[in-house]
């Protein structure tokens, strides 16, 4: 029986869930590889698994944040295919809870 590294038992947990969620993707820029390893769990879930992204950058920035355009072109090529998207235009819930209990009137 070959033994599995941390990092393939962390690969695995990822390629087996039923429903995957990436809550504020791309909020910074990812460290070297970070296209491949997301190439690594998101190419065996295509049309296998469901996966949610949010993210506040818009999809043609993820190529630069990942470092490698073409693993994002492919990444993204994949997810999107057969995909639901939706854009969530104006201000955040957050925020305006804030403006709501700070006494000042939303305007949106």
């Amino acid at each position: 029986m070959g033994s599995f590294s941390q990092q393939d038992r962390i690969l695995r947990h990822y390629l087996n869930s039923e429903l995957l969620i990436i809550d504020v993707f791309a909020l910074k820029q990812f460290p070297k590889d970070s296209g491949e390893h997301l190439f690594e769990v998101m190419m065996p879930r295509y049309e296998n698994r469901s996966t949610i992204v949010t993210s506040h950058r818009p999809l043609e920035e993820w190529g630069k944040l990942l470092g490698d355009v073409p693993t994002a072109d492919a990444i993204l090529d994949r997810f999107l295919h057969r995909a639901q998207t939706n854009a969530i235009i104006g201000r955040s819930f957050r925020l305006k809870d804030h403006a709501i209990v700070a006494g000042k009137e939303d305007k949106n």
